[in-house]
């Protein structure tokens, strides 16, 4: 891994909970969604009339709380193919001198195949009420199944073309700066080194860091928060 860059991470598991109605998805999976008029209503908003905003230094998060009581969904791609992943390591800081994430996730990812092909990709983050259909994007791959199309969240682009959804109360939108392979070698945690030799074990390569630059921060408006 390189070492040239200074760079402080938050690494996290992930719990939350919440109360939903529920629906059947085209495969017969149940799939909660909240049926509200308010959900409703967003539905037909624009990305411009749904979020404002706001400088990185702004964020009215905390990272600790948000990275590690939240679940993030990394999100790539072009309307027409496009995929999104759930993601519960990773963090914020600087690098290069400019605010910047990163992400912890595994080589064989689709939607890190869509990363690289775009150079760009969105993290969003949504209220605890969405939790259900937040962790359905991690259930299966996007790249040979259904589940984008299955999954009630409805997806808009931001003005620079990435695709998030309505449904966020936060986004993130990132340019690729860079991606690395860990290795066992590279870890003086014994913890750290058995989760990667273990996770290599399943797949045969090891987990990626990615580093993208914060190129937009984008909040959900007061009135639909």
């Amino acid at each position: 891994m390189k070492r040239s860059v200074f760079f402080l991470p938050v690494v996290v598991c992930i719990s939350l909970s919440c109360t939903q109605t529920s629906q059947k998805n085209a495969g017969g999976e149940t799939l909660p969604e909240q049926e509200s008029v308010a959900t409703q209503d967003m539905k037909n908003l624009s990305f411009e009339e749904l979020f404002q905003p706001v400088q990185p230094s702004e964020l009215p998060d905390n990272v600790f709380k948000l990275v590690g009581e939240d679940f993030t969904v990394i999100t790539a791609g072009q309307e027409e193919d496009f995929n999104s992943m759930t993601a519960s390591w990773g963090g914020w800081g600087r690098l290069f001198e400019l605010p910047s994430t990163w992400c912890f996730l595994r080589a064989s990812r689709y939607t890190l195949e869509l990363i690289k092909r775009e150079q760009s990709y969105t993290m969003s983050y949504f209220a605890d009420e969405y939790k259900d259909q937040v962790l359905y994007f991690g259930s299966k791959s996007g790249r040979d199944s259904d589940k984008m199309k299955n999954n009630p969240l409805t997806f808009v682009k931001t003005p620079a073309g990435n695709i998030t959804y309505r449904e966020a109360r936060l986004v993130i939108e990132c340019k690729l700066m860079e991606i690395t392979t860990v290795a066992p070698g590279d870890f003086y945690s014994e913890k750290g080194k058995t989760f990667v030799e273990d996770a290599f074990k399943e797949v045969k390569e090891y987990h990626k860091l990615v580093f993208g630059e914060i190129s937009h921060v984008w909040i959900k408006k007061q009135a639909e928060r």
